[in-house]
């Protein structure tokens, strides 16, 4: 049975514990990560830059990994899966495509304004498909930001990828 309790101060209810959250005064509040102090010590595939706003390494964090990803104009990711992680995304700026299944001959391109799942354990390849603007998306992903690089391959074998 679940511990459900009602806040006297606030009204709303709490399932659970949460007190693995609270900060060094032992009160649970958000925690703001400002600009420019992102961790941008995460994971990373090739050319793919991921900077992360909300993680273990500096929030507490525990089951979630959001961050902003961003390709250079003309540039990719290496083919990479990321484990056990359900990955969603929303495309902010650019053109990008998802390459993936056998030799990653399939794809799927994106847009500003465009969401995108991407399964566990399932190899692709993030590419920034405009060679003049950068490709930038936020992407939440659970548990945590796994990225299990893979294998390189050339180029030429994306279907109209092209680099800057």
């Amino acid at each position: 049975m679940t511990d459900t309790t009602a806040d006297s101060r606030t009204g709303y209810r709490t399932e659970g514990g949460n007190s693995i959250y609270a900060g060094p005064g032992g009160k649970v509040v958000p925690v703001v990560t400002r600009a420019g102090e992102e961790d941008t010590n995460t994971a990373q595939s090739g050319d793919c830059v991921r900077v992360s706003g909300v993680s273990i390494q500096h929030t507490p964090a525990t089951r979630i990994w959001f961050g902003q990803v961003s390709n250079v104009p003309g540039y990719r990711s290496l083919p990479h899966h990321h484990g056990e992680a359900e990955t969603g995304g929303y495309v902010l700026r650019g053109h990008g495509r998802i390459y993936f299944g056998e030799d990653y001959a399939e794809f799927i391109d994106m847009k500003a304004g465009d969401w995108v799942f991407v399964p566990p354990f399932m190899p692709h390849v993030e590419a920034n498909m405009s060679v003049t603007e950068e490709l930038v998306w936020l992407t939440a992903r659970t548990p945590e930001n796994i990225v299990v690089n893979l294998p390189d391959v050339a180029d030429e074998t994306l279907e109209g990828y092209r680099r800057a």
